[in-house]
């Protein structure tokens, strides 16, 4: 997935000049997330998106206008009732989109973070004294900060310490501050955009199946490991994609991985190697870490034998309800493509809080506001 800070931070070391606008905040059945954006420099070149096309146009002028006049401004889109060919979003929802010209700041240094892939967390304010609008802090996990949002002194120490809670979490959201720094003040919302680390897919089994697994979770954003005890199959031949391929046995990876703080609440973990002695250890260990997903193959029987197993170890059935087995979705999956779409789709639904039915004929919601592993980034495009 490519990232919209990569190219932006390649503007900044030219000198462009652009403007950025951000997804603020989105009501209804809004297409993109708080912190989506899209950017426009001087000439006229155009990256990412607010909307999936429903109103970048309007959002590109107002980017031009940005450069131009060096204001930063708030604009609500949403559907016109009166005329539907009018400027908004078809889908009937309502995004709030930040625009800002980028001429020195903070801005720069959290492009570059976010390029290195460090930890930070950019807060803007985008409600409030219209003198304000458009300040920003970089704050860091140790709770260090740069820039000022040009308030009252307490400002910048409570909307650092807000940022970084949002930061500790990975979440990309909005917080409202008093002017003053506290909570009674006049009010100011600010939008706190969290730049981590991509999320970790661990693959255990070095399959056929593992192979295109790994292709599938490169494409959703995650960092991916394929670990197995067999190092005549786990080459990077095999799998070109992995960004780590790892020999060693699966159960003693994850215990060492874990102890060394690399395991957090985004890791998803999928078990392919159907193999009991692979298994049992390794998901024992599994399912008392605090991970996001965990999920093995293998047919109903073999799921079945692995549960007993895993029971007569001291697995308890609390513990066994996180397992996702047989892996995946039902799509009817045969291939190792299509059985890496299914678990995939599987990962996306926890996630993000899907019901993994179809939408056709459905009354659920297309975006959910439930489950979602903390990924959002400055200048994302997911």
């Amino acid at each position: 997935m490519l990232d919209i800070a990569e190219e932006l931070h390649r503007w900044v070391e030219q000198g462009r000049d652009f403007a950025v606008a951000t997804v603020v905040a989105v009501g209804g059945s809004a297409p993109r997330q708080p912190g989506a954006a899209l950017a426009v420099d001087s000439d006229g070149t155009a990256i990412g998106s607010v909307s999936g096309g429903c109103v970048e146009g309007a959002v590109y002028e107002l980017c031009q206008q940005a450069i131009e006049d060096g204001r930063t401004v708030v604009e609500r889109f949403g559907y016109s009732d009166e005329d539907a060919f009018a400027v908004g979003l078809t889908c009937g929802g309502v995004i709030d989109i930040l625009v800002t010209p980028v001429r020195g700041g903070v801005y720069p240094a959290a492009l570059a973070a976010a390029v290195s892939k460090e930890a930070a967390a950019l807060a803007r304010i985008v409600s409030g004294p219209e003198e304000l609008m458009g300040r920003a802090l970089l704050v860091r996990p140790d709770g260090s900060y740069e820039g000022g949002l040009g308030g009252h002194p307490e400002l910048d120490r409570t909307a650092a310490g807000e940022a970084r809670a949002m930061l500790d979490a990975g979440r990309t959201g909005t917080v409202e501050i008093g002017e003053d720094g506290s909570r009674c003040g006049q009010p100011l919302t600010l939008l706190v955009e969290s730049s981590v680390p991509a999320p970790r897919m661990i693959v255990f089994g070095a399959i056929d199946f593992a192979s295109a697994l790994v292709r599938v979770g490169a494409f959703l954003g995650y960092h991916v490991t394929v670990c197995d005890a067999r190092p005549v199959f786990a080459t990077k031949l095999r799998f070109p994609d992995a960004d780590e391929i790892v020999v060693e046995w699966p159960h003693r990876y994850l215990e060492a991985q874990a102890a060394a703080g690399e395991i957090d609440g985004r890791t998803v973990l999928c078990v392919l190697t159907h193999d009991a002695k692979f298994d049992v250890p390794l998901l024992q260990t599994a399912l008392r870490l605090p991970v996001a997903y965990i999920g093995a193959m293998g047919s109903r029987r073999t799921h079945e034998d692995r549960n007993k197993r895993l029971r007569e170890v001291g697995v308890t059935e609390l513990e066994l309800a996180r397992l996702r087995s047989p892996i995946g979705l039902d799509l009817g999956a045969r291939t190792p493509e299509e059985t890496a779409l299914s678990i995939g789709a599987e990962i996306v639904a926890n996630r993000r809080g899907g019901s993994g039915v179809s939408l056709t004929g459905a009354h659920t919601p297309i975006h959910h506001d439930g489950p979602r592993t903390p990924a959002g980034r400055i200048g994302s495009v997911a």
